[in-house]
């Protein structure tokens, strides 16, 4: 098929027209009528949206922004707003009112979509500090409107009758939309300076969905659990993927909620963050040191197992009957159990983000639960390249996709080429012009590609540290490392211009402190616990092991427990959980300083 057959709004529109009453949209544990969305429903709904957009004097290619939690009609004014070829802002949710102002106003969006009470009360702030802002539409029917005839309830929005004329004109935008037509603005998470507006367009998503197709066991019908945020380029790209391809879509409100709805909701699929795996993994390796010796080597005997079967499949080793004997005896005692906690019948896990710590890749590959790392950014739809079922090289983030290249640049940069590049910065020409080089995406991210084209991440050049002593840090090699401890929540280190490295860690109270009652350790306060000898010696036992196989000045030397969470309100993660360093540092100076008295 041509490329612009692969049109987003006429591929959903034909798995509507084919699936009909089939679901299309789930709200996790959410009442009638968003509890199930039917494809009939879906297509129903986002064309009322397209609708109302028009009634509200949106044209062609302005802005609609969505401030709002993953839910099914967060995807319905999405694609509501495509049909009728406005370009979709999406905000996260937990995004501060000066960084939700910033971004309206700089996409000069006319309309915000917005989830619940909070978001609403934010909205009706940024309409007195955005010219731009004209309409409020609220997703949460109990939110209580001020009496404004430009707020609505999305419920009673989609109940309306509109005219004629906007009909006839809807087709007309449908009937002129093209691959060259800007789909989104998705604004980088500001790691360093403002956001910038990446440009979208069809073309960008349409490429992206072809070339997936080529390597993706994903067939109609295929439950997908959306528990990252649609705000973020890989959740909301993989949504445009399930929902191309006839998936059921399912959405988590609450990303805390993620165990228990992953056991209810038993996806095929799921996109994840190293971190998610992380807490499983240490979780499982928590339970597992504290059963009796016999389970334990049980448990050790599996996952040899595991990955020697793994092995094979990836056509690494010889297969023999005796292996997959043991390999289904394992199975049973073993893997099915863990697989349950998963939900029991899932296929792959994109993954994506950051980099994966090797043993834990290598667990789930062992427990036969395949996770597909792939690199990639907002700047280029999310996925360069991408394991497979087929193709699982350990550490690796696998081969570019069919249709993109990929080369290694000065410095070890990875530079990157294709249809699912960017189109630039919005109203950012000298910022655009500065991202390329003779064509090539600079990614900002160094590699090295191996004889098979597999793609291995070394470091991200922009946030080397430097020791005083002359040597390179890769820092979320480091942090990678040790944030496999169930006993440890969120970790920066500092190096930089230092002649050792330290840490600032945020401990998981909820297993510190069961710890602590194990150990009968008296304390009246967190800040207290934190301060005990005994935890302190705990870390440093735990640290030396984690570390083992980290190079010595790579080793993290002193550290400083801190009472309370790195958190987006306090301006120290951005919306995708990476660390805003320099505001950590500002803010710990008096802690960092003494590690190094």
């Amino acid at each position: 098929m041509s490329l612009e057959q692969y049109h987003l709004v006429q591929l959903i529109k034909q798995q509507s027209q084919s699936l009909g009453d089939a679901i299309a949209l789930e709200g996790f544990e959410m009442q009638a009528p968003w509890y199930q969305v039917s494809w009939n429903q879906f297509d129903s709904i986002s064309t009322k949206v397209a609708l109302a957009l028009m009634h509200f004097g949106v044209a062609s290619q302005e802005r609609v922004a969505i401030l709002a939690n993953n839910m099914p009609q967060w995807t319905c004014a999405d694609i509501g707003a495509l049909k009728a070829r406005t370009v979709m802002v999406p905000i996260y949710p937990t995004s501060t009112q000066e960084q939700a102002k910033y971004i309206v106003n700089d996409a000069e969006a006319k309309v915000v979509f917005v989830g619940e009470q909070q978001h609403y009360d934010m909205a009706c702030e940024l309409a007195d500090k955005c010219d731009s802002l004209t309409h409020i539409v609220v997703f949460d029917a109990n939110v209580k409107l001020q009496d404004n005839p430009n707020h609505s309830h999305f419920d009673e929005l989609i109940s309306r009758d509109f005219a004629a004329e906007l009909h006839f004109e809807l087709q007309a935008r449908l009937d002129a939309a093209n691959l060259d037509d800007l789909l989104t603005l998705i604004y980088t998470s500001g790691t360093t300076g403002d956001p910038k507006g990446v440009m979208l367009d069809y073309r960008n998503i349409a490429s992206v969905v072809r070339q997936h197709d080529n390597f993706l066991p994903f067939t109609p019908g295929d439950v997908s659990l959306a528990f990252l945020p649609l705000s973020h380029v890989f959740e909301r790209g993989w949504s445009f993927y399930v929902l191309c391809r006839g998936g059921h879509n399912v959405y988590l409100q609450d990303p805390m909620a993620a165990k228990e709805a992953i056991v209810k909701v038993r996806p095929h699929t799921l996109c994840v963050v190293p971190r998610f795996l992380e807490k499983v993994y240490s979780a499982v390796q928590d339970k597992v040191s504290k059963a009796p010796t016999a389970r334990q080597k049980l448990f050790a005997w599996a996952l040899s197992v595991g990955h020697r079967q793994s092995e094979v499949e990836q056509g690494r080793q010889s297969a023999s009957g005796l292996l997959n004997l043991q390999w289904k005896l394992a199975n049973k005692l073993v893997f099915s159990k863990l697989k349950q906690v998963l939900g029991g019948r899932l296929k792959f896990m994109p993954c994506g983000g950051a980099a994966l710590d090797p043993n834990v890749s290598a667990f789930f590959q062992s427990i036969d639960v395949p996770v597909l790392c792939g690199f990639g950014m907002t700047e280029t739809c999310a996925t360069v390249t991408c394991n497979t079922l087929e193709n699982r090289v350990p550490g690796s983030n696998g081969q570019p996709l069919p249709e993109v290249e990929v080369k290694i640049g000065k410095d070890n940069e990875i530079l990157v080429r294709g249809d699912t590049v960017m189109r630039g910065y919005f109203n950012r020409p000298e910022e655009t012009a500065a991202t390329f080089e003779n064509g090539w995406l600079k990614t900002g991210d160094a590699g090295r590609l191996d004889e098979q084209g597999n793609l291995f991440i070394t470091d991200r050049i922009k946030e080397l540290m430097k020791t005083s002593n002359g040597k390179y840090i890769a820092p979320q090699r480091v942090e990678g490392t040790v944030g496999c401890c169930p006993f440890i929540e969120q970790v920066a280190i500092v190096a930089d211009a230092k002649n050792y490295v330290t840490a600032l860690i945020v401990p998981a109270f909820e297993s510190l402190e069961a710890w602590a009652q194990e150990k009968g350790l008296k304390y009246e306060s967190p800040l207290e616990l934190l301060r005990h000898s005994h935890v302190i010696e705990h870390f440093e036992q735990r640290l030396k092991t984690l570390q083992s196989e980290l190079a010595g000045f790579e080793k993290i030397k002193k550290f400083t427990l801190l009472p309370e969470a790195f958190s987006m309100e306090a301006g120290l993660i951005t919306p995708t959980m990476k660390l805003r360093r320099k505001m950590i540092y500002h803010k710990y100076a008096s802690e960092i300083s003494a590690m190094y008295r």
